[in-house]
């Protein structure tokens, strides 16, 4: 049976974790006493015990707890942004290709993706390999979340009694172009530039809708029926990223997918104009999903094992 630990447990992501593992017979989780849950050394000795260990953490704490593992046997999966351009560290979407699903079984150290970058690459990324997108592309991309994306402070925010009225309405975010995603959306697409990329948190608690819009000219005149057909080819087998051309009666809702860890895929439009979208739990396939996905993969069970698709 191996050892987890989940540094970081107390968070909207590591509880999730915590939640997806509590039912498993092939895992025990470690924990500390609440007083030493930030006790330096309490926590060096956990990190260095588990077998695996999970960082929920923000970037600088990651790095930190990276760095006092000395046990070379210990694997971490990190949810924080820290590693996750790192060549160093496998990253962990393994419906991309196989090399990268091997890295990850072969792999010391996992970068758990970002929510906004998990759809856009999933996205773009067969586009670019494909052929039909040029690298040079420059593109923009939407991605409408749930607030727990902003963990426990901007879910205080949303839930108090007496939260601001601004709370009401989506708000955009990010406007100044330097969201912390854009680095692995760049990397992991095979793109040479970022794209001009509008987040935007609704009052809901969870849900992701990740909006890529494209002219028929920029995929070489290739219809989106075609494109459907190649998501098909790259995701069809994945038990976690499926390929559905379905709406709510021509709509297409942000919380579709909330409470489940897989990914659905579709493309809308016409050979002019279309749009690419990506559907998922910020907290699911976004986060403490693909976190778990990436454990089973480790232990050489069924990736989706105890997750909700």
């Amino acid at each position: 049976m191996k050892k987890i630990y989940i540094d970081g447990q107390a968070g909207t992501t590591g509880l999730r974790i915590r939640e997806r593992l509590a039912e498993r017979d092939d895992v025990t989780v470690l924990t500390l006493p609440e007083e030493k849950r930030k006790d330096t050394e309490a926590r060096r000795e956990m990190l260095n015990t588990a077998d695996i260990v999970f960082l929920c953490l923000p970037d600088a704490a990651s790095i930190e707890a990276v760095s006092m593992i000395e046990n070379p046997s210990v694997r971490v999966l990190d949810t924080s942004t820290a590693h996750r351009t790192n060549p160093a560290w496998a990253y962990g979407f393994p419906e991309l290709d196989k090399s990268f699903l091997d890295k990850i079984k072969s792999s010391g150290r996992i970068a758990v993706p970002g929510c906004h970058a998990s759809g856009f690459i999933a996205l773009v990324r067969p586009l670019v390999e494909a052929g039909l997108l040029s690298p040079e592309a420059r593109l923009s991309a939407t991605s409408l979340t749930g607030y727990s994306g902003g963990g426990k402070s901007m879910i205080a925010d949303y839930e108090s009694p007496d939260r601001a009225s601004l709370l009401d309405a989506p708000r955009q975010y990010a406007l100044g172009q330097s969201h912390k995603h854009l680095p692995e959306m760049k990397a992991y697409t095979g793109l040479a530039n970022p794209p001009v990329f509008l987040p935007i948190v609704g009052d809901f608690y969870s849900g992701m809708e990740v909006t890529v819009p494209l002219f028929g000219e920029d995929v070489g005149g290739a219809t989106p029926e075609e494109i459907l057909a190649l998501y098909h080819k790259t995701y069809d087998g994945s038990p976690l990223v499926r390929v559905a051309n379905a709406d709510e009666t021509g709509f297409l809702s942000a919380g579709s997918m909330t409470g489940k860890d897989s990914m659905e895929i579709s493309v809308y439009g016409n050979p002019d104009r279309m749009i690419l979208v990506a559907r998922y739990d910020n907290l699911g396939k976004g986060a403490s999903g693909a976190a778990v996905e990436c454990l089973n993969i480790l232990l050489g069970v069924d990736p989706a094992a105890n997750l909700v698709v």
